[in-house]
């Protein structure tokens, strides 16, 4: 799949958990925004309390996608004759859309309505969805090949290019472009600190900052624009290789740490989720058929 092409595929996912979020907040809100003690003489409460065939019925299908997103993605990691199924890194992104998709639905399946044992399936659930949002950034910052493997330390380093070597062999830098460049991917330029998030930000700045004034310099030596686009592609690839590299110790420990934290609160969604079900079942309740 080509950038474009994957960029075309996250947009069109994420725009269908947006725009399902819009279509049934627009259709449900004069029932959703009526006081629960009065919703019983709402004409259309039959249609979509949670029993009713609309509420019902976003129940089964959330609930359905979210086993699927969930069975599935376990089961491309777990299986290898699904090695030729699509890359991991899709599986993935796909199992992300099907357990947002889904839990949107379960919202308006319980009508806002949240009590008794279901609402602890129900706030695991958010606690799932929020951790996987975490979980999905602390996972992008970890380097890995094509295939989804983790990449080590060495092998990242392996992937730096002989920065300097490149801009001697390839472009006419006088010695002062050339220190500046080498200084903007100075690895000791600042250090990743305790606090992720601010680090994160603040060495975001100093590179933005950092190569807005090598593609200045290089313009004001002369150097034509093709090169100052390609100098700048090469030292913004060395800038993100440097931060990876970097914070790589810090983000497989946090990954580590996510899991703790995001399978209990999964499981206790999904038991809890079987036994709704099988109680909705015990007492007789059907969908349409």
């Amino acid at each position: 799949m080509s950038q474009l092409a994957h960029r075309i595929y996250i947009t069109t996912l994420a725009s269908i958990v947006a725009l399902t979020f819009l279509f049934l907040l627009y259709k449900g809100v004069p029932y959703y925004s009526t006081p629960i003690e009065e919703r019983f003489y709402h004409p259309d409460h039959n249609w979509f309390k949670p029993s009713g065939a609309f509420g019902h019925g976003l129940g089964i299908v959330g609930t359905l996608l979210i086993i699927i997103g969930v069975f599935g993605y376990m089961a491309k990691k777990k299986y290898k004759f699904l090695a030729r199924f699509g890359r991991l890194k899709y599986w993935l992104e796909f199992h992300i859309f099907l357990c947002s998709l889904g839990p949107v639905m379960i919202l308006f399946h319980t009508a806002f309505k949240f009590g008794g044992i279901v609402s602890i399936s129900f706030w695991s659930m958010v606690a799932v969805v929020a951790s996987g949002v975490i979980g999905r950034f602390i996972y992008v910052q970890i380097p890995r090949t094509i295939g989804g493997r983790e990449l080590s330390l060495s092998e990242v380093q392996a992937m730096k290019a002989d920065l300097g070597e490149l801009l001697r062999g390839q472009y006419r830098l006088n010695e002062e472009s050339y220190q500046l460049v080498l200084a903007a991917v100075d690895v000791n330029r600042q250090k990743f600190g305790t606090n992720v998030l601010s680090s994160m930000f603040n060495k975001y700045l100093e590179d933005k900052k950092a190569l807005r004034q090598v593609k200045s310099t290089l313009r004001e030596n002369g150097v034509a624009s093709p090169d100052v686009r390609k100098v700048s592609k090469l030292v913004n690839n060395e800038l993100t290789l440097n931060n990876r590299i970097e914070r790589l110790a810090t983000m497989q420990k946090l990954f580590k740490y996510w899991h703790v934290a995001h399978l209990p609160f999964a499981l206790i969604m999904l038991i809890i989720m079987i036994i709704h079900v099988g109680i909705t079942l015990a007492f007789g309740y059907r969908w349409i058929f």
